[in-house]
């Protein structure tokens, strides 16, 4: 079946005269990058007064008038499924959820459906323009399958486009609660050391010369039971950063099943909770709106699994 068109059409602002074309188009048109502007431009889809134009470099004057054909995007691959998903805030352009714990983000081998994009698809049926041309939730950041709380998806191509440049610049604010095995002495610090996959076991991650930098900033919020409560603050974001730095000073996350040696002291408890991952949620989540150029900011509390072990743990 072929795909319908939707034809917009863009006046050049005063501002925008003499720039390029496609950062010109870009700019008029908010829901689409400027990567996905320049395709449309160089496959015949941009009329301007003269018939059709086709080089994104041209330069242009403001007043004139441009009709884009923009095909609509492409089915994703994956299924629509409707996975209950706890929105916390949801506009045009991007949604912020709370994934819970046992949710894996993406498809992948061993894990087909049943994940966090599955869900958006359904649960955004309609309002994705495409990202890249394809009606897909633009995943930024990811959350390990076993850890809960917030993450941000883009609706459309310039909304991924502007979150991802965050990302890329450490801008973003993410902070974590953890349940870490002793006390911190000093009760806050810095890790600051590079992570790469294990020379020695290739399903994880470890400290490794030559790594990613990687940055965590933590501090204990309340000490417990042999145990404390910690903050995470991120500077960079790498697979599994928080796991692996609180492992690196000796204090691994309780019930980490990949970082952690489970203390006598502590496997009474977990074992009476039934409490099998680790104990790790994204509590906090900052960033500028990629559209409209506000801060937002978004909290939210630990989930029940973790607020039990705390509870159990309290001095």
């Amino acid at each position: 079946m072929d795909r319908g068109v939707a034809i917009v059409e863009a006046v050049i602002a005063d501002a925008a005269n003499g720039w390029r074309l496609d950062r010109a188009l870009a700019d008029a048109l908010p829901m689409l990058s400027r990567e996905r502007v320049k395709a449309l431009i160089s496959t015949g889809n941009v009329a301007g007064p003269d018939g059709l134009v086709r080089d994104p470099s041209r330069k242009i004057a403001s007043g004139l008038r441009f009709q884009v054909s923009v095909p609509e995007p492409e089915p994703a691959h994956n299924e629509a499924q409707d996975i209950a998903l706890d929105v916390v805030f949801e506009d045009e352009h991007l949604i912020v959820v709370n994934k819970p714990a046992g949710l894996v983000v993406h498809p992948a081998a061993g894990n087909p459906d049943g994940t966090l994009v599955n869900a958006l698809l359904h649960h955004c049926a309609g309002q994705l323009s495409g990202i890249g041309g394809v009606a897909r939730p633009g995943i930024v950041h990811r959350i390990d399958k076993d850890t809960s709380g917030l993450m941000v998806a883009a609706k459309h191509d310039r909304a991924h486009e502007g979150l991802a440049r965050q990302f890329k610049a450490h801008s973003i604010d993410r902070r974590y609660r953890a349940i870490v095995a002793g006390l911190p002495s000093p009760t806050q610090g810095t890790v600051d050391a590079p992570l790469a996959r294990s020379p020695s076991n290739r399903k994880k991650i470890a400290i490794v010369n030559g790594g990613k930098r990687a940055v965590t900033h933590y501090k204990m919020v309340k000490p417990l039971r042999e145990s404390a409560l910690v903050e995470c603050r991120l500077e960079t974001g790498r697979t599994h950063q928080v796991r692996v730095h609180m492992a690196s000073i000796g204090h691994a996350l309780l019930g980490d099943p990949v970082y952690s040696r489970t203390r006598a002291t502590h496997r009474p408890v977990l074992e009476q909770l039934g409490f099998g991952r680790q104990a790790l949620h994204a509590a906090h989540l900052g960033f500028i709106h990629p559209i409209k150029s506000n801060a937002l900011a978004f909290d939210s509390e630990m989930p029940a699994d973790m607020q039990e072990l705390f509870d159990k743990l309290l001095v």
